[in-house]
Order: structure tokens, then C-alpha cells, then sequence
């Protein structure tokens, strides 16, 4: 895992398919990620779980999440975008919707440091689950 840093704000890569496993990310957090970067091929009729398994992500990990996706089609699948930027407490703070589109939002690293603070969760994790 390569972490990197971002105006700031320590970030880490992920594909789309990770999503669907947080140990990844958490290991990420541990490392000291604060910002998600996330590109994705994620198709409509998974839609829902696009939406549902970026927000736990931020959730989780207290962390922001800045996930990009494509829109149109290719001769299998229709993509529905949906690229989003998600704050720590899990709120869409900028959302494509279905269009090719640039969204902004300001990412602002002490917000995840006094969310970490004021409800430090992260202080919990158990270390023998994640070797």
C-alpha cells in the first residue's frame, strides 16, 4: 500500500473492487491515511452499493473519501457515475450525479483530526485482526 501526500492531507490509492474490502483501508488508516482516493469501472446496477460502501469507508475510518467514476457504457454494462467526496462522519459533500462533470470540496485535514479526537473511535481497533 502506498500512501502519499495530497495538499496536506496524507492519501491513499484504492480501485474500485477494494471497496468491497475494508480491511484494506483500515490498514491504510493505520498507516496514517486521511483522504481515500478511489477509481472506479463500478457499473448501475450496483449503484446502491457504490453509494453505500464509500460512505462506510469514511465512516469506518474517519476519514475523507474521494471517489471517482465513470458514466456511459461499453457493449456489456451501463455506468452511472456517481463520482463522489465524502467527509469522515460519512456526509456526501459533493455529488456528479450521473453527469461527466468536475465536483470540488473543500478537504480539510483538521476536520479529521478533531473528528479522530472528539470521538476516537480509531483508538479501539484491535491489532490481532489486522495482521
Amino acid at each position: 500500500l502506498a500512501l502519499f501526500p495530497l495538499q496536506g492531507i496524507t492519501a491513499a490509492p484504492f480501485i474500485c473492487y477494494d471497496l468491497r474490502f475494508p480491511e484494506a483501508f483500515r490498514s491504510a488508516t493505520r498507516k496514517g491515511a486521511q483522504l481515500f482516493c478511489v477509481i472506479a469501472n463500478w457499473p448501475r446496477a450496483r449503484e446502491s452499493h457504490w453509494i453505500t460502501l464509500n460512505r462506510a469507508r469514511a465512516i469506518e475510518n474517519q476519514a475523507y473519501v474521494a471517489c471517482v467514476n465513470r458514466t456511459g457504457s461499453d457493449p456489456k454494462l451501463n455506468y452511472s457515475g456517481r463520482s463522489m467526496i465524502i467527509d469522515p462522519r460519512g456526509e456526501v459533500l459533493a455529488d456528479a450525479l450521473s453527469s461527466e462533470c468536475i465536483i470540488s470540496a473543500e478537504v480539510d485535514l483538521n476536520t479529521v483530526l478533531d473528528w479522530r479526537r472528539d470521538f476516537p473511535a480509531l483508538n479501539d481497533m484491535r491489532p490481532d485482526l489486522l495482521k
